[in-house]
This record gives C-alpha cells, structure tokens and sequence, in this order.
C-alpha cells in the first residue's frame, strides 16, 4: 500500500478527482483540456505529483474553476494562517510562490492568496476564466504587475486593480518582495 500524500498533495489530489467527475470527464480528457501530461494528471490526482502553478491553473480552468477551489481544504471553522505555514506552489517561470489564505465560498467567489517574488524571471499568467479581476496590495519591496499592456510599479502599502481574464504579470524589482492577491471570480 503507498504511503498517504502530504497534507496540500492529499488536498490537490482529492479535489482534482472531486472537480473531474463534477464535469463528467476522463483524466485522458482532462490532461487534454489542460494541455498537460496524462501520466502527470494522474500523479497529481494520486498525490505522488509536484504541481507549478501553472499547471493548476491550466487543470483549473480545463474545469472552470478557480485556482483556490483545487489547493484549499474544505474546512468551516476559525481558520488562522501563520506566517510562513501556508503551503506554497511555486511557479517554473519565475522566482515566485504563491500561498492560498482564504478562498471564497461558492456563492462569493474571491480567493487570497500571500505571494512571494524575487528579482529575476517574469510571472506570466495566462488570462483566468472571463471577468476575473485581480487586486493586488505590496507588503514589502517593489513590483511591476498588470496586464502585459499596461503594468505598473507598486511600493509597500500601494494598492492595483486589473482584469485578470487577459494576459498580465508579476516582477519583483526588488529582493523579498511579497503582497496580497485578492482574485474575484464571477
């Protein structure tokens, strides 16, 4: 018998199989959907994978959900994230990770998240499902984000908003950079 996964394989695991047989579909079709491996799909729903983000986001919106709803436990209780205990996905592009601290209920449809850039590679993200919209708030550091036609530079304590269904990225353009993501999904 293999052994159990980690906590946020178990949980990515569990949702991709929940959220696959909600759609109807095959893991060959969803690994198609996705553009990504059929061996690496099934590693992931057997929770022996190693996810980037952006292969959570492709397998997330093959199944028209959002990002949070394939990371994040079912849990309805008080819910503290300590700094430094979410559980990251790291990115393949850039020197980025991204720490899911709350997703919204089914009917609210907004997910935080803490990410954390270094200089260096750009994150690119593909546009997210239509009428997405991102809110971005800097803790510390400096950073170029927005849609790839009209980023902008925040500081620590400055506040952005864009559509997140079009093209956009994320640079640190200074070491320790970290902020707020707020996702709203319609």
């Amino acid at each position: 018998m293999p052994p159990e996964p980690a906590a946020p394989l178990a949980t990515i695991a569990a949702a991709l199989r929940r959220e696959r047989e909600r759609v109807g579909i095959s893991l060959a079709e969803l690994a198609r959907r996705a553009g990504v491996a059929k061996s690496t799909l099934s590693h992931l729903e057997s929770g022996t994978g190693n996810p980037s983000v952006e292969t959570l986001w492709a397998l997330g919106v093959a199944l028209g959900v959002p990002f949070s709803r394939l990371v994040e436990p079912v849990d309805n209780g008080v819910r503290v994230v300590r700094a430094g205990d979410g559980s990251a996905v790291r990115s393949e592009e850039a020197d980025f990770s991204g720490t899911l601290l709350s997703a919204g209920p089914a009917h609210v449809r907004r997910d935080v998240y803490l990410i954390r850039l270094e200089p260096g590679a750009v994150r690119t993200g593909e546009g997210h499902a239509p009428r997405s919209v991102e809110h971005v708030v800097v803790a510390a550091g400096r950073l170029r984000v927005g849609p790839e036609t009209a980023p902008v530079e925040l500081n620590p304590g400055d506040y952005a908003m864009f559509p997140g269904d079009a093209p956009h990225h994320y640079e640190a353009l200074a070491r320790g950079t970290f902020a707020v993501l707020i996702m709203e999904h319609p």
